[in-house]
């Protein structure tokens, strides 16, 4: 198999994982095809997996093109050569930006607003990682080459420019542990 039957290939599991990954996260989901009608986080989602398809065969015009479009008609930047696991939710999808360098886990939840950024320039490595299955509030914003653990949650505009562990959960400006939730979920 070529290497552009192979990226089609990721690119069509890839969307139909995302898909399922909707009808679970996103209650106003009505149905696959009500998904892939009106919903523009999911829209915004697909435009990325072209443009990153384009990117990795080395179309790089073409998939900065892409990544263009989408910026003006659904306000999501997510870069092309970011990496994404299949079965991402970005629900909403506005205010979404995503560096070159992050990479996002499948089953992860993004509301609108949020920032997958860089804290300076540089070169190489300078965006987060996410997990697997981590919730990523409204408005957070999480900073630098950082990684975020599996099962995490970060608050709505939370601030995070630390390491956050498997199944915490980090609130506040700048975030740290929340205690109070911790506390709750033992009990």
């Amino acid at each position: 198999m070529n290497k552009f039957t192979s990226e089609m290939m990721s690119l069509i599991k890839a969307v139909g994982k995302d898909l399922d990954e909707y009808l679970l996260k996103d209650s106003a989901a009505r149905s696959k095809i009500h998904i892939y009608l009106t919903s523009a986080g999911f829209h915004a989602l697909f435009l990325y997996r072209i443009s990153h398809l384009l990117w990795n065969l080395r179309f790089f015009w073409p998939a900065e093109l892409i990544h263009y479009f989408n910026r003006v008609l659904f306000n999501v930047d997510i870069h092309p050569a970011a990496y994404f696991e299949a079965g991402v939710v970005i629900d909403h999808g506005i205010g979404v930006v995503i560096g070159s360098t992050a990479t996002i886990g499948s089953g992860t939840l993004i509301y609108h607003g949020v920032t997958l950024g860089s804290r300076r320039i540089v070169e190489g490595k300078r965006h987060p990682d996410i997990g697997r299955n981590v919730i990523i509030g409204a408005g957070a914003k999480i900073l630098g080459p950082i990684i975020i653990g599996d099962n995490a949650q970060i608050g709505a505009n939370s601030v995070v420019l630390e390491h956050v562990s498997e199944a915490q959960t980090y609130v506040g400006i700048p975030a740290k542990a929340s205690k109070t939730f911790q506390k709750e979920a033992n009990l």
